[in-house]
């Protein structure tokens, strides 16, 4: 009886921590949660840089779910044109087609920026194909042209969706949902093993960057 019951706790045990890894790695769908339930004003921007009649921060998000409803693979490779047209990518092309779609090229601008301030960069030779798809070269373009905002996580109302947050290695949009804890999920493509493009993964990721457009 004795071994029986020692055997029935050791499973629950693995039972539990199975259950864990699984929420914890996003495979197990988080219950999401929205602005209106922290009472949190959704921000939206005055600027409509493609004169579309929706605002920045709305066509950013908006373009990058469009974006991710093609359901992209992940690897990485390089395309004479710039962006992907194979329906592969990585994570870097969930912001710069989120942008596209709200009028911003940033293949274009990021090549300007480079090209204007060469020091700032980490880069042997500019090519404007490649050097947009980066992360730390995003980070150093949205450094010099976008609103720069908290790291701080607990501070859940300066996070909105279409923000780009920036972590070590590893770039994405903030979502319109959030998780228990008012802290907002993550459009991301970080592996081929992903089962969402969208996460609770912020808590997860060394922050290193937070802006937002306009």
């Amino acid at each position: 009886m004795k071994k029986k019951t020692f055997l029935i706790i050791v499973l629950a045990l693995v039972l539990g921590i199975v259950l864990y890894l699984l929420y914890y790695f996003n495979i197990i769908p988080h219950k999401k949660y929205t602005n209106a339930d922290f009472k949190i004003e959704t921000y939206e921007s005055k600027i409509d840089k493609d004169s579309d009649g929706i605002d920045d921060q709305t066509d950013i998000l908006e373009s990058v779910k469009a974006y991710l409803d093609t359901k992209p693979k992940y690897k990485s490779k390089y395309y004479g044109t710039g962006y992907p047209d194979d329906n592969y990518g990585v994570c870097t092309d969930v912001v710069v087609f989120g942008f596209l779609g709200a009028g911003y090229d940033l293949r274009e601008l990021v090549n300007v920026d480079v090209k204007n301030n060469r020091e700032d960069y980490n880069i042997d030779v500019i090519d404007k194909n490649i050097d947009f798809r980066r992360v730390n070269n995003l980070n150093t373009y949205f450094k010099h042209t976008a609103i720069s905002l908290t790291l701080d996580i607990k501070e859940i109302s300066e996070w909105q969706g279409g923000d780009v947050v920036v972590f070590k290695n590893h770039i994405g949009i903030i979502s319109e949902h959030r998780n228990k804890g008012g802290i907002p999920f993550v459009y991301h493509h970080a592996s081929p093993r992903q089962v969402s493009y969208e996460e609770d993964v912020l808590e997860h990721y060394e922050i290193i960057g937070h802006y937002r457009v306009s």
